[in-house]
């Protein structure tokens, strides 16, 4: 198998090599071709990959960036952020609780831990601060100027817990002139989106920006449970987040506020019981989406509220500037959902068990827990200075300081709808953490340039589990603490050479680290696991190239990489509803990514993006509990199921979007239509590998029309859409540790908007 993926490794090399190559033939004959009309060219792509903007065909990393049509159409129908998912090469997006916690994935890398302090290898900047909790992740995207994912590790410039990438979302700006817009839109499940901003200049030197969204969808999911029968129990929410802006600009100085805030009253994601027919990855016969049989359902809840602000101050003097961001972000939750999925349970060594009936199918353990970060704080601050010199070389030197208090309580309840606690355990944790970094850029020639970037980082965690009540265990008070800390260097080293106007190769090294990780959800377990730091080197080499006379771009990179003690999370498993954190000795990963935009006439407009990654453990003494009822595959040993040469979770080998827009003048206005359709290969669930864990591959399609015009200051669209137009519905993620739970993806959604953009 090893060897396989080893020779598979070649092909796909040449493949993209192939790619790169024919960017380069294109090129070739577009020098000999008429020349093209410069409106049917590619727009420039600006990117802040290096902390400043640049055009993102001349930076030396793996970047991609979502903005405009594209980034409006995914994010219809309220999609929250996990609309990103597939969207672009190698990127997936998941979560277990629903519009909140979603887990981001570059290359095969990241986590599924569902505990309120896990960290990920996958850092998300919103606005230049680092939102740290996972809670902060799920902030709204909206009146947004552009999403960067950048690929590979980026601990130089970026900081903390950035071994597998960066996405990197930037809200609009405010402006000196006058603009706006309001949209509000109707769709599937009686849903309400609006969405609105207003941006305009106070004085000569201080202009404002207001942003407001809303979002409501009625619950559509209905509980069938004889005795607990609840039309349209669970599915909806109400959601509102708010973001003002004051920027001030005056000769060399400039300020930019930041405050911002969501609210978030809905439900969390469902689990269904024995969803997945036993041996099969299928659905069990009769299996619907929208109906439910669950005797806690009238419990579930999720309410997240979050605040934030934040201070870039910027002065430019003798060729540098000096620039301090300061940040502050505050998260709270309560989610509480019927984890089992059904009713009754079958564990005779639990109060209250077996009960006479139970289903659907066997329910080992009924289950029904709450997390809750009552407090929260994160303040961050960082100092850079850069260099603006008209010469060859330039510099950033910096320092960043990060410091994160929570209180985090889970409680557990009978799960047989009794509404009885049965445990309840509090954590508290401080992580402190600080970084002294540099990044040089020096033009060898007219064609290369060499960038070169060093950070030293030091983090530490002091954390206190204590527990006061156990569902299982008989000893009820429990305290644990520890404190792990570490520091590293990281690194990267980068080549970028222009071979010609159009194109451009690079090749970049860098290694990364992610600081240690503690997990100590010792509701159903007495044990407090802490995972020791990872580290990467990766390596990359692509092509960016503009081809067919600017309206064509092809841009491709292959990579490599190995992780030398990845955190990994055992999430669930016939232990319990516990999750333990482990270290992998050894983790390889591989593959190519394909980025391409097309102006394929003056009507219409195209994208085409895809991405291989293979992921590979490499340790023969990691082992594994695994399912309560599934069919693993993995060796079974004396010390739980190995896990050597298993690829990671949530970890798809093929990822795939593409995108055609057409336009056509029509009357005093313009009509479009907007397709996009994104695919990810079939996933593993969870570290082993089993027949019923296994996700089926997933395509998802969405489609936008409208139509356009212009009436003095203002510009009106009305517009219908639909996301998951062939409702295809698969799972997308399970429970193990009680009976074959899953989760399934959205329904489909079709609605209408209607906009006006103000200037």
């Amino acid at each position: 198998m090893k060897a396989m993926k080893r020779s598979t490794l070649a092909t796909l090399i040449n493949a993209t090599l192939f790619s790169a190559v024919a960017g380069t033939s294109f090129s070739s004959a577009a020098e000999d071709a008429p020349a093209a009309d410069k409106n049917n060219q590619l727009e420039v792509i600006q990117i802040t990959a290096r902390k400043r903007v640049e055009n993102a065909q001349e930076v030396p990393v793996a970047a991609s960036a979502l903005q405009g049509d594209g980034l409006e159409a995914a994010s219809s129908a309220g999609m929250d952020i996990r609309f990103l998912n597939a969207k672009i090469p190698s990127l997936t997006v998941e979560s277990s609780f629903g519009r909140s916690f979603p887990r981001f994935y570059v290359r095969g890398l990241g986590n599924s831990d569902f505990d309120l302090n896990s960290s990920q290898p996958v850092s998300l900047v919103v606005d230049e601060i680092v939102q740290e909790s996972p809670i902060l992740k799920g902030f709204p995207v909206f009146d947004t100027g552009r999403v960067e994912v950048l690929r590979g590790p980026q601990g130089t410039l970026f900081g903390r817990n950035t071994p597998a990438g960066l996405v990197k979302i930037d809200s609009a700006r405010p402006t000196q002139d006058f603009e706006g817009y309001a949209a509000l839109s109707y769709g599937s499940f009686n849903s309400i989106d609006f969405e609105g901003a207003v941006s305009g200049g106070l004085t000569d030197n201080v202009s404002a920006r207001v942003s407001l969204l809303r979002q409501e969808r009625d619950d559509y999911i209905d509980n069938r449970l004889a005795g607990n029968e609840i039309d349209d129990a669970t599915g909806g929410y109400q959601e509102t987040a708010a973001r003002v802006q004051f920027l001030y600009e005056k000769d060399d100085l400039s300020a930019l506020f930041n405050y911002h805030t969501r609210d978030l009253n809905g439900k969390p994601i469902v689990f269904h019981a024995n969803a997945i027919e036993a041996g099969t990855n299928k659905p069990r016969a009769g299996f619907d989406p929208e109906v439910i049989y669950q005797d806690s359902v009238q419990f579930a809840t999720q309410n997240v509220e979050s605040q934030g602000a934040s201070l870039k101050v910027e002065y430019d003097f003798n060729a540098h500037t000096l620039t301090s961001i300061s940040g502050w972000e505050s998260a709270e939750i309560y989610s509480r959902a019927d984890v089992d999925g059904g009713f009754g349970c079958g564990n005779t060594f639990v109060p209250g068990c077996p009960t006479p009936e139970m289903g659907p199918g066997f329910i080992f353990l009924a289950s029904e827990t709450a997390d809750a970060l009552p407090d929260h704080n994160q303040y961050t601050q960082e100092l850079r200075l850069s260099s603006d010199f008209a010469g060859d070389f330039n510099y950033q030197v910096g320092a960043f300081y990060y410091n994160e208090e929570q209180v985090i309580e889970t409680y557990g309840y009978d799960g047989l709808g009794a509404n009885f606690l049965t445990g309840y355990v509090r954590q508290d944790q401080e992580t402190t953490a600080w970084a002294v970094f540099a990044s040089s850029e020096y033009q060898l020639s007219d064609k290369l340039e060499i960038t070169a970037g060093l950070r030293y980082s030091d983090d530490k965690r002091d954390f206190t589990a204590s527990r006061y009540a156990s569902p299982e265990s008989t000893t009820a008070n429990l305290t644990k603490s520890v404190a792990p800390e570490d520091s590293h260097v990281s690194w990267d080293l980068a080549a970028a050479y222009k071979y010609s106007d159009d194109i451009n190769l690079f090749v970049r090294a860098a290694n990364g680290f992610r600081a240690p990780s503690v997990q100590g959800r010792i509701l159903f377990s007495d044990d407090v696991t802490v995972a020791d730091s990872e580290t990467i080197n990766s390596i990359e080499a692509g092509i960016k190239s503009d081809v067919l006379d600017g309206s064509g771009r092809i841009n491709a990179t292959v990579f490599y990489y190995q992780m030398d003690d990845q955190q990994l999370t055992a999430v669930g498993g016939d232990a319990g509803n516990t999750a333990r954190l482990l270290n992998a000795d050894k983790t390889v990963g591989y593959g190519f990514e394909v980025d391409t935009q097309w102006v394929l006439s003056d009507n219409f407009d195209a994208t085409f993006n895809f991405s291989y990654n293979n992921t590979e453990l490499q340790d023969d003494a990691l082992f594994s509990q695994g399912c309560f009822a599934c069919t693993i595959t993995d060796p079974s040993t004396d010390q739980g199921f190995s896990l050597d040469g298993n690829s990671l979770p949530h970890a798809p080998e093929w990822i795939a979007n593409f995108t055609l827009r057409y336009t056509q003048e029509l009357g005093d206005g313009e009509f479009y239509a907007y397709t996009d359709w994104s695919y990810r290969s079939e996933i593993d669930f969870f570290l082993y590998e089993s027949v019923e864990f296994t996700g089926e591959a997933l395509l998802e399609g969405g489609v936008r029309t409208g139509y356009k015009w212009f009436s003095g200051d203002y510009e009106y669209e009305v517009a219908a859409f639909a996301r998951n137009i062939t409702d295809e519905q698969v799972f997308i993620g399970g429970v193990d540790f009680s009976n074959n739970s899953a989760i399934v993806n959205e329904p489909r959604f079709i609605g209408a908007e209607f906009k006006v953009n103000f200037f």
